[in-house]
């Protein structure tokens, strides 16, 4: 009866709600795209020096890289490696032009959710924390669909997806190292108790430490697979492009497989407009709203447009098609083994471990800003930490398949929320952006005050001196 309950959230998720997302997120960011004249192109040099900015006089605040690096950290996954391949397997090798164009658009949807995150975020402490159910409380005064973002986000990210990770965490480590599951399980729960324990400050100075360094070790290995088949190069470019506008494909009514593959791909990576980053993008101390979405434009870049390109380009210089029945992880690890002998297999494993625990620490800290947006007594914090523990070590050593159609739901309905919120407030997101342009052409470091961006009220951690106000203020 429940297999059944499941497999029917399942089968309504990937026949209707999951292209009604996709249709959606892609309008959103087409316009989003269009309204702010193709924001996520043009500073793309400015783009990475406010990511690489560590300029935070307050210690016991989060600096811009390090809330760059806690989303980060939940974006680059498994799905990074496991994903693409299986797109591939699924759509061949034009699924990654789709994913590509994907990105682009939705680029400029992470802009808009990240700089109304900073915009309504609040002051919890010394620290800031935001997100969509708190632009949407806020600035929509919407009570109950803030809740109901805020608690779908917590079923989906800190407990469902945080199983799958340790799950693929524990059966890689017993495929490459015969380790027990349960033995991993233990050791996951432990070391993320270490660090969720220890509040935002320590998980952004983890982040801001793992994700550099596994994600140029990615970049370079993939470097020195291109290097060695550097004349395959433009053949597995010209296969992309070529199989993106496959005539054979569309006239065997396949090629919109490849599209929607593509599309998924990209969208369900990098999480661009799924309203997850801004609860990453919040926490920053900046002088600036539009400076965090510049960050988090980018950080949908390096997800999809490098870190997912990389595990494309390891399959398909080495030929995919000479493993037939491979998929996901496996086609990946053997792909690079093929090219680089016992050591592709064992980077490969590393590589899991360190994607997939990043991102039990990226998605547990989406669940604590939602946690803290409904509740703040401590003893709801205590509680919730130690299931997502219990959680972690459940998922190592439990079969999870059913439970995937449940978290795709709830994601499916979080992101329609937000997608309905950014486009309602796309107004305010418009002002600070026309404002922090409107600063830089006269030369000035933008610095953001509602009273300045006069449509913008309740931007309340905005307000340093208590004697001023603005109309409609609370002051």
């Amino acid at each position: 009866m429940l297999e059944s309950f499941f497999q029917a959230i399942a089968f309504v998720n990937d026949t209707f709600l999951g292209y009604v997302l996709i249709a959606a997120l892609i309008i959103s960011g087409v316009y989003f795209t269009i309204a702010t004249k193709w924001v996520q192109f043009v500073r793309p040099r400015e783009m990475l020096k406010l990511m690489l900015d560590q300029g935070n006089k307050n210690k016991d605040n989060i600096s811009t890289f390090q809330a760059f690096a806690i989303s980060t950290a939940s974006r680059v996954g498994t799905g990074n490696i496991a994903g693409v391949a299986l797109a591939i397997t699924v759509g061949g090798p034009g699924a990654i032009f789709w994913m590509w164009l994907i990105a682009v658009f939705g680029a400029a949807s992470a802009f808009a959710e990240s700089t109304l995150a900073q915009v309504y975020k609040v002051k919890s402490g010394k620290q800031f924390r935001g997100g969509p159910a708190y632009y949407i409380r806020t600035a929509l005064s919407n009570k109950p669909l803030s809740i109901a973002f805020a608690v779908s986000l917590i079923a989906t990210f800190p407990f469902v997806f945080n199983s799958v990770q340790s799950n693929t965490i524990a059966q890689s480590l017993q495929t490459t190292f015969n380790l027990d599951p349960l033995l991993s399980g233990l050791i996951l729960a432990a070391l993320t108790a270490l660090i969720i324990f220890g509040g935002l400050k320590r998980i952004a100075r983890f982040s801001a430490v793992i994700v550099p360094v596994f994600a140029l070790a990615y970049i370079a290995i993939t470097l020195v697979m291109m290097l060695i088949n550097i004349t395959h190069l433009p053949h597995v470019l010209g296969l992309i492009f070529a199989d993106a506008f496959s005539w054979q494909k569309l006239m065997a009514g396949t090629l919109g497989a490849t599209v929607m593959t593509g599309a998924r791909r990209g969208l369900f990576s990098n999480e661009a407009g799924m309203g997850s980053a801004p609860n990453a993008a919040a926490t920053a101390q900046t002088s600036h709203p539009v400076k965090q979405g510049y960050v988090q434009a980018f950080s949908v870049f390096l997800d999809t447009l490098v870190i997912c390109s990389c595990t494309a380009f390891i399959v398909l210089l080495a030929d995919y098609t000479k493993f037939p029945g491979v998929e996901g992880i496996a086609l990946t690890q053997a792909a690079l083994t093929s090219e680089l002998g016992p050591f592709g297999n064992y980077f490969i494993s590393v590589s899991v471990l360190l994607f997939a625990f990043t991102s039990i620490i990226g998605n547990y800290y989406y669940g604590q800003a939602n946690v803290e947006f409904l509740s703040r007594r401590r003893w709801v914090m205590l509680c919730f930490r130690m299931f997502v523990c219990l959680m972690i070590l459940l998922g190592a050593i439990m079969q999870l398949k059913m439970v995937w159609g449940l978290a795709d739901l709830c994601m499916t309905c979080m992101a329609l929320i937000n997608i309905y919120a950014i486009l309602k407030l796309r107004k305010f997101v418009i002002a600070a952006l026309i404002d922090y342009r409107r600063q830089k052409r006269r030369g000035k470091d933008p610095t953001f005050g509602p009273y300045n961006v006069r449509r913008i009220k309740h931007a309340d951690a905005w307000v340093e001196e208590p004697e001023v106000s603005w109309p409609g203020s609370n002051q």
